[in-house]
């Protein structure tokens, strides 16, 4: 091995997930490079709607202890979020109860409650959560990771075994279907429509008796509305009738979304699996491998506590 090379880590994966580890192992004194395939902004985490909730992801437990840590620092970061991206704003879980499983939240979140008559029409709880604005969150964290001495590198992986690095740390999302072999691995296809923001601060995440999601999320210039889940689903493409869907079940639920200019289109795939892959293996030559994904809807939300648990098991 080079010996230039032996005491680096290379991360491979540019999205949240990948960043955000990079981010931590490179605060704590080890040389990183990030090798992605596509920059940034073009990753599966640019598309992500980034409400901080634990959605679809597994292990329950330790998605729970990893989205609590997120918690904390996201609630940091918040205190500059035109810097950081990162705002703490209110809004309504709907079709929520606080006696299905929430217990493990309302000792962290005090303002938890059930929702009103006038806020919601219907079950819900009241919740103010960490809102990211991916737009400005991942060039903050790209930035945060180079002031710490990382280089990030446009490069596309076919073997890991081929990775000059004494540590290599996989967070390839989706792309570990093939690198790996991993065909647990599924997309789970979600689509979004951009809107012009008619005044709307609060957030709302409903589910239809039909089982069809609608949510809208107000980000800076805009409003983020969705959503689908289709498992299974590669297709990247807008599809023109799946936006109306979605712009109407919004609508129904705030009514001058139904004006709202378009703004853009959105379609992004969230990488899927039955439980996240966080565990250390060892390569030929001494070599330590580290995989961290399969976040499925939720790396937002477990980013930090993956970050850090994923630093761990690449330094011990």
């Amino acid at each position: 091995m080079d010996s230039e090379l032996s005491s680096e880590v290379v991360v491979v994966g540019g999205g949240v997930i990948g960043l955000t580890t990079a981010v931590v192992l490179a605060e704590r004194g080890r040389r990183v490079r990030v090798w992605t395939r596509d920059p940034v902004e073009r990753t599966t985490s640019a598309v992500a709607g980034a409400l901080w909730w634990p959605y679809r992801i597994r292990p329950v437990a330790a998605a729970r202890a990893w989205a609590l840590r997120s918690l904390d620092v996201y609630e940091e970061l918040a205190a500059d979020p035109d810097r950081t991206g990162v705002r703490m704003v209110e809004g309504v879980l709907g079709e929520e109860e606080l006696d299905d499983g929430f217990g493990w939240l309302t000792a962290r979140l005090p303002g938890l409650r059930p929702v009103t008559a006038e806020e919601y029409d219907g079950t819900g709880l009241w919740a103010r959560l960490p809102l990211v604005d991916m737009a400005a969150h991942l060039p903050w964290l790209r930035r945060r990771f180079v002031e710490a001495g990382g280089v990030v590198e446009t490069r596309t992986v076919s073997d890991l075994a081929d990775v000059d690095a004494a540590v290599v740390v996989n967070c390839t999302g989706l792309g570990a279907r093939e690198l790996v072999a991993d065909t647990s691995m599924v997309p789970v296809r979600g689509q979004l429509v951009e809107v012009e923001n008619p005044g709307i601060r609060t957030w709302v995440v409903s589910t239809g008796a039909d089982g069809e999601m609608a949510y809208f999320f107000p980000q800076p210039g805009r409003l983020l509305l969705g959503g689908t889940a289709v498992e299974g689903e590669w297709s990247t493409e807008p599809d023109p009738a799946v936006a109306e869907a979605i712009v109407r079940r919004c609508a129904a639920l705030r009514p001058e979304i139904a004006g709202a200019r378009v703004l853009g289109h959105r379609v992004g795939l969230r990488p899927a699996r039955d439980a996240v892959r966080l565990e250390r293996e060892l390569l030929p030559g001494e070599r330590v491998l580290v995989h961290n994904y399969g976040h499925g809807g939720a790396g937002v939300t477990v980013a930090w506590g993956c970050a850090e648990e994923a630093a761990g098991l690449a330094t011990t």
